[in-house]
């Protein structure tokens, strides 16, 4: 990933900005992200149709390992794929009522022993686990992004100190 000019961060304890400039930047910033998360880890993501979510989550399957195509999962609402940890795939947009995501025992893929991305979480925030990695991701221009990382939890505060480390790293590396 070109980060340099291309990718800047701002951030604070619990909070990191980074923007990518082209799909396979996104594709590249969730392969680092699929490499640094764990059994148990819940992303959250929120943004408008169209601004990259399931370009994310293919990065994120990359990194872990995963050779099957991710797509948006929204006519079955969860697809599970296997690689280095199971990545649990779930998409709400199809569901209009917090009635209908807690019908869905979406715990056992929360509390189990994989990667849970799920697209629109924005619909179910309010039932889905306190702690979690929060992704905000909006539209700068055709191909920019901004992604805001919004830790909720000691384990995720962990991985925006892990994702700040590769971002420093990156930039100076493209300085010199």
């Amino acid at each position: 990933m070109k980060i340099g000019r291309s990718l800047h961060r701002r951030s604070g304890r619990s909070q990191l900005e980074l923007i990518s400039l082209s799909p396979g930047q996104t594709q590249n910033l969730g392969a680092h992200l699929g490499r640094l998360v764990q059994a148990g880890d819940i992303l959250l993501l929120v943004g408008s149709l169209g601004t990259g979510k399931t370009c994310l989550a293919q990065g994120i399957a990359r990194g872990l390992n995963i050779k099957d195509y991710v797509l948006s999962p929204s006519f079955v609402i969860v697809r599970e794929l296997y690689g280095r940890l199971p990545l649990y795939h779930i998409d709400l947009y199809r569901l209009d009522r917090i009635e209908e995501i807690m019908d869905l025992g979406l715990d056992e893929y929360f509390y189990g022993s994989g990667v849970s991305v799920v697209e629109w979480a924005d619909k179910g925030l309010g039932v889905l686990p306190a702690e979690h990695l929060l992704i905000e991701i909006s539209y700068l221009s055709l191909n920019e992004r901004s992604f805001r990382f919004k830790s909720n939890g000691k384990r995720y505060r962990q991985i925006l100190a892990e994702l700040r480390q590769l971002s420093i790293k990156k930039v100076r590396s493209s300085c010199s």
